[in-house]
């Protein structure tokens, strides 16, 4: 696919990095406006929209999963280590954009392909394709749970629309999701620009800030009333399996970072490109806070029954006035929420399987609406039969995050950092993209380790 430059539509338009894109077969966004006459009105992406979109990436289901790896490792340990994980995302994404910047190149497959060749390419854009998949399966199934309720334990929960209006066809899963798809979903994701969606990710940031209000204020009046007892600071470790089972967390902690696969289509639209660097700071700084306030508060109000889902916490009685209100509000914003974040990684999920299935397009897909329609109805019926069949996909997910996430988020730009195909990185570089390539295989692999031993373990009982 062939991109060319953004042509400027107007005197006052500030002045943006010209880049010649060194792979024609890229899958992103034209900069040509001749392309597209929808595009012709378009003179570039705001700061605060695409801090926005890549905040939207970041935060989805990782904050109700981050406070139960707080849980696991402990308050201290557990704080340290999202803390961490966000400073190595900011590097990953550093090095992304340096290496992108002396190529001139314009996609996150296109990077790996100027530094391992089509192989690299198809492997990025295939672990892309694997692990968003599974995060949109994931929303639909969360969504789904939320709003009308599940039963796949032996205890039922119901859903908001269940327990307001009892059973019900329309407030039965399959309707929801039906509904849900047609209605909101089928509209966000026909979107042809990712800068389209920056008032929806607005929204979207807004709703994960208004879970954790209400998470502070909860936790708040209980430390004054006296409800809450001391949480527990390091993790409980009494022999090698339960080292082993520390590693379990580290899939969820960086698969709650994983942005990487939409930052060069929100480089490629933004006004002026010398504002990318400042807008991952600004988005992982967002973003880590969020998090971090998240895991704090609601492992302090829960403490050791603090639940995977932590959303599934706020299904019990709180203990405090109007708290099954409070537990709708934290349901509802937390599945808009969601709802919301479904078509920025939709769009990076798109823009990847094009690249693997049209390798050899000089179209853009935005230009052709046969292509752009295919792939986007074809993925939405997809990712819309794995929610509905897929009975948990919970423990797949994770292995997929231990292996797809690791590699889109660390490995890769670590790779692309140690091949230094422009001889630009430094020795500090070369040691954290060496330290970053252990930390995600041998955590990882631990993971999968231990969570493959506790799957056998837990078969045979």
């Amino acid at each position: 696919m062939t991109i060319g430059t953004l042509a400027p539509e107007a005197e006052n338009m500030k002045i943006r990095k010209k880049r010649e894109v060194s792979d024609e077969n890229a899958p992103l966004l034209p900069k040509s406006q001749e392309t597209d006459g929808d595009f012709h009105e378009f003179n570039g992406a705001s700061f605060s929209g695409a801090v926005f979109n890549l905040s939207t990436t970041v935060i989805g289901a990782g904050i109700m999963g981050l406070p139960a790896c707080v849980k696991k490792l402990g308050m201290v340990p557990g704080l340290l280590a999202i803390i961490l994980t966000a400073l190595l995302t900011g590097k990953s994404i550093e090095f992304m954009i340096r290496f992108s910047r002396a190529g001139n190149i314009s996609s996150y497959g296109s990077l790996m392909g100027d530094a391992f060749g089509k192989y690299g390419k198809a492997l990025i854009e295939t672990c892309v394709v694997v692990a968003n998949v599974g995060i949109l399966i994931v929303y639909m199934i969360i969504i789904g749970d939320v709003i009308s309720g599940t039963a796949s334990s032996e205890i039922h929960h119901s859903g908001i629309l269940e327990g307001w209006f009892g059973v019900h066809w329309w407030t039965g899963r399959t309707f929801v999701l039906v509904f849900t798809t047609l209605a909101v979903f089928a509209p966000l994701v026909s979107l042809k620009r990712i800068d389209s969606l920056r008032f929806t990710s607005a929204l979207s940031i807004g709703l994960a800030v208004v879970f954790l209000i209400i998470a502070v204020g909860i936790s708040i009046f209980k430390i004054i009333s006296g409800g809450i007892g001391m949480p527990r600071l390091f993790p409980i470790i009494t022999d090698v399996a339960s080292v082993f089972d520390l590693f379990t967390v580290t899939p969820v902690v960086m698969s709650a970072y994983i942005c990487h696969y939409n930052v060069h289509n929100i480089d490629n639209e933004l006004e002026d490109s010398s504002w990318m660097p400042g807008v991952v700071r600004t988005s992982l700084t967002l973003c880590s806070s969020v998090y971090v306030l998240t895991s704090f508060f609601t492992f302090l109000l829960f403490g050791e029954e603090t639940l995977d889902d932590v959303l599934a916490n706020f299904d019990t009685n709180l203990g405090i006035p109007f708290g099954s209100v409070l537990n709708d509000i934290v349901r509802i914003s937390y599945a808009a929420h969601l709802v919301l974040v479904f078509p920025v990684v939709f769009y990076g999920l798109r823009v990847n399987i094009d690249g693997l299935i049209f390798t050899s397009s000089r179209r853009p897909l935005v230009a052709d609406n046969f292509r752009f329609a295919s792939i986007t109805i074809g993925l939405v019926v997809s990712i819309f039969l794995g929610a509905n069949y897929i009975p948990s996909i919970w423990d797949i997910f994770q292995f997929t995050g231990a292996t797809a996430a690791a590699c889109v988020g660390f490995i890769c730009p670590a790779a692309i950092t140690l091949r230094d195909k422009y001889n630009m990185a430094t020795k500090t570089d070369r040691i954290l993209a060496v330290l970053m390539i252990i930390l995600a295989v041998l955590s990882n692999a631990v993971a999968i380790y231990s969570d493959a031993i506790a799957l056998i373990k837990k078969n045979k009982t």
